[in-house]
């Protein structure tokens, strides 16, 4: 059967009662689930398959190979322009008469609304579940190496964006590998922006809201009680229109206050903690290094730290995906490079900040069951994670584990998935718009029919099961990666360029601040 084919009957099996027994049977989110994992499986199987003869998947090395090569390629730039990064995002340097529709601080919240998400909260504790503390580690370096992938792929949005004459801008990925391609003369780059285009779309259906959906959900209904999914996705896609129907300007004023007060509540919240268990800090250190390099006898072991930290760290902060890119398009600028450099503060304040935050919390709270005799963590009876206290896993082994030092803290945490969740979609919603904007063309009623398309899927994440969601999840933002860090591999050199010209001009006082 083809996917067309599986499509159309898992619409029809949504869509046409088989009778009253059935339906008692089955109930909608069950019929939802069934339907969607039936036609996204060998999507999934695809992308994740690992290197033969190893459990490694080859996605997740593709990744990691393109941030160090970035990082090398640029002598390390995360961290040789990271002071003026900072000023950048102050507006030390902004002119307000450059073209592009939002600012640099708003360009870095919304395009962090979009990776500081659920991936978190719930991923961090996915890969913990699985890889132990010290998938951690891993995570951190990633996140290091993916500073470089970020300031590639947004310096080229900024560089090659549409720029309309009612003031408004269109960029990203599709339209770099198009017009950068085109520029050095070699062929392919019109097939890999539709590529793209299609998959960013994909991933603006999965990860950019079913699964936001699905765990805001989960973390509502372990505090009010059970209820239909349906429901927390109405009541979302209701919200979320409301938004994103006024375009980007619109998303990036929510964003420029919902991100930075989400973002101190989440990591306040966190520190709190720790602190309250400070004396296991240098413990929980002790695990996360012991066990990037041995694996303290988790599912996996060394390895399954390193692949559970590695594909966490990307879910996240989403570096190498393109994503990120298309929001920053949007950036008042004359300069594409310095764009370039607000958009590698991205990995750090997700990644090495808040997943790390996520990752200490579980450790310290002691969620994860360990034999005292031999230190080794505890595995379930399948052998594939380490047994958790009440056996959670997920939003709900993070939720358990703020609520072990301070009872109303699952609370605080709702409200902070709530948060994390909506604004997850309201930027997501802005990439998967440029994506089908980019393939059917600009216009009100082409916008408008992405947009109540957006917003179904918000509906059925919220009703289906966290396994085919998270997985498909996964699956379509990866395979962005895999057109896009092979598109950068070509036109990194043109990055180089502006980097050069840039950083000389800076130096000889060329480039200079604005008074405001």
């Amino acid at each position: 059967m083809t996917f067309v084919q599986k499509l159309l009957t898992g619409a029809l099996a949504l869509a046409l009662p088989t009778g009253a027994a059935a339906q008692e049977a089955m109930t909608l989110d069950a019929r939802v689930n069934a339907a969607f994992a039936d036609f996204t499986g060998p999507f999934v199987s695809l992308i994740f398959a690992p290197f033969p003869g190893t459990d490694f998947p080859w996605i997740v090395m593709w990744l990691v190979i393109g941030a160090s090569i970035f990082t090398l390629y640029f002598g390390f730039v995360q961290f040789r322009f990271f002071g003026h990064a900072i000023k950048l995002v102050k507006g030390d340097y902004s002119d307000p008469n450059d073209a592009g529709e939002v600012s640099h601080f708003q360009a870095l919240t919304t395009a962090l609304s979009g990776t500081v998400g659920l991936g978190n909260i719930a991923g961090v504790a996915v890969a913990i579940g699985i890889g132990g503390p010290g998938a951690t580690f891993w995570m951190i370096l990633a996140g290091l190496l993916g500073m470089a992938s970020k300031f590639t792929e947004c310096t080229l949005a900024v560089k090659y964006r549409n720029e309309y004459p009612d003031g408004t801008v269109s960029g990203g990925p599709m339209y770099y590998m198009k017009k950068g391609f085109a520029e050095l003369g070699l062929p392919g780059g019109g097939f890999l922006a539709i590529m793209f285009s299609i998959f960013c779309i994909l991933g603006a259906l999965g990860g950019g809201n079913m699964f936001q959906a699905n765990q805001a959900h989960a973390q509502i209904a372990g505090i009010v009680g059970d209820y239909p999914g349906w429901i927390t996705g109405l009541v979302f896609a209701a919200v979320v229109f409301a938004v994103i129907v006024g375009g980007i300007k619109s998303i990036a004023k929510v964003t420029e206050k919902i991100v930075p007060f989400m973002g101190i509540l989440y990591v306040g919240a966190a520190l709190v903690i720790i602190l309250v268990n400070y004396d296991q800090i240098g413990t929980a250190f002790g695990q996360i290094f012991a066990g990037a390099f041995t694996g303290l006898g988790v599912a996996g072991g060394l390895v399954g730290a390193l692949i559970q930290g590695f594909k966490r760290a990307a879910f996240s902060n989403e570096a190498g995906v393109g994503s990120a890119a298309i929001a920053h398009a949007a950036v008042r600028t004359k300069e594409p490079i310095t764009e370039g450099f607000v958009s590698l503060l991205e990995p750090l304040i997700d990644t090495v900040v808040i997943c790390t935050m996520t990752a200490l919390v579980i450790i310290i709270s002691g969620q994860l069951i360990s034999d005292p005799e031999t230190g080794l963590f505890v595995l379930n009876e399948a052998g594939t994670a380490i047994s958790t206290v009440g056996d959670t896993s997920g939003v709900a082994l993070t939720s358990a584990a703020f609520g072990s030092a301070i009872g109303w803290f699952p609370y605080v945490l709702a409200v902070a998935v709530v948060l994390f969740a909506f604004s997850t979609m309201i930027s997501w919603s802005y990439y998967g718009l440029k994506a089908w904007t980019y393939l059917f063309g600009e216009g009100y009623a082409s916008e408008l029919t992405f947009k109540l398309i957006f917003c179904v899927f918000i509906v059925i994440g919220a009703a289906a099961s966290l396994g085919p969601v998270i997985d498909f999840s996964d699956a379509a933002i990866f395979a962005m990666a895999v057109v896009n860090i092979f598109a950068l591999y070509f036109l990194m050199r043109l990055v180089r360029r502006e980097l050069n010209s840039y950083a000389g001009r800076l130096k000889s006082g060329e480039i200079k601040e604005y008074a405001h």
